[in-house]
This record gives structure tokens, C-alpha cells and sequence, in this order.
């Protein structure tokens, strides 16, 4: 899914799983989240895993400043899920190396609920009132055509089915940054 990349940029990791995966097999691995628990807990439970560091920041915020190229930027039900792709699409671009790869997953859109959706959940609860949290979803050829007008190539969004056939699936979706 991301090729054979050096430098990985984990957008949203929460607990670090995927992140630590790619780094136990050479690849310097970045995770950025916005969740200072996340960040704290991840780095401790992985502190011994070389080339991995966990970042707490926003994502637009960390790929405004970053310099770094990466050779894939990823996000598992993470951070794309809750930005703006007219903001997060050009910062990826901007960071990513020639060649390098853009690949997220998050669910499967409810039929008709496209664009920001606010989200309710357990979580929520007992926060502060007036606390809202967007999601943005998209059909697989909106996605598709939001990161080609950001530059992206060789674009594949697709849905993979729920286990069973039940419920929502998987959106998956994967780009090459603009050369």
C-alpha cells in the first residue's frame, strides 16, 4: 500500500500500532496527533522502537512547518478523517518526496452524509457543551477527484465490504503526489 519507503509520516496513530510496525522494518517513522494522552502514552509503550517518534500537533499545523520529505504520508481512521482535505490535500502534496504515496482509510460514508458531519458518539459525552467534531466524508470518487485537483495521480478509492456483508465498510483510498 505504501511502497518501500524510508520516511513515513503517520497522520492521526493514536496508540502507535501501525507506526511502530513500519519502523520495526527500517523505516523512520513519524507519528503526529493531536491528543497529548495518545501521544504520551504511544511514545512510552514504544520508546525502544529505533527511527520512531510521536509528535503532539495538529496535522496541518505540524505539515505547515515541516521540511522533512516524506516517501508516504498514511493515516489510519485518523487524522484525514477530521481536516479539511482544502487544507491537509496541498500540505501532503507539499511534503511528500517525488513518487511518494498518500494512503487513508476511515469508514464508509452513510448513504447521503457527505462533506463535514458533525459526530456524536459516546466519547462525547460529559464534555464541554457547544463541543463540535466534524468528520469529513466522501464518496470514493469524490475523494478521487478532491486529491486530483490537489495535483494527485494515479488515484484508487475504493470501499472494501464489512466483514459478512453487514453493516458500513472500510474506505480505502490510495494517490502518488504530484511529481
Amino acid at each position: 500500500m505504501l511502497g518501500r519507503p524510508r520516511h513515513a509520516l503517520d497522520l492521526g496513530p493514536a496508540e502507535g500500532r501501525e507506526a511502530v510496525f513500519l519502523a520495526r522494518r527500517g523505516v523512520a517513522t513519524t507519528g503526529v496527533d493531536l491528543s497529548a494522552a495518545q501521544v504520551d502514552r504511544a511514545s512510552r509503550w514504544w520508546k525502544d522502537t529505533p527511527g520512531l517518534r510521536f509528535v503532539h500537533a495538529e496535522a496541518v499545523d505540524y505539515l505547515t512547518s515541516s521540511t522533512a520529505p516524506f516517501d508516504a504520508v498514511y493515516s489510519v481512521w485518523g487524522a484525514v478523517w477530521f481536516t479539511d482535505p482544502e487544507l491537509l490535500f496541498p500540505l501532503v502534496a507539499r511534503n511528500l518526496a517525488p513518487g511518494g504515496i498518500f494512503a487513508f482509510s476511515q469508514a464508509e460514508p452513510s448513504p447521503g452524509a457527505y462533506g463535514p458531519q458533525p459526530m456524536h458518539g459516546k466519547w462525547l459525552e460529559g464534555r464541554e457543551s457547544g463541543l463540535t467534531v466534524l468528520r469529513w466524508q466522501y464518496t470514493p470518487q469524490m475523494w478521487a477527484d478532491l486529491l486530483k485537483r490537489h495535483g494527485f495521480t494515479d488515484v484508487d478509492a475504493r470501499i472494501l465490504p464489512a466483514p459478512g456483508g453487514e453493516g458500513l465498510g472500510t474506505l480505502l483510498v490510495r494517490a502518488h503526489g504530484p511529481a
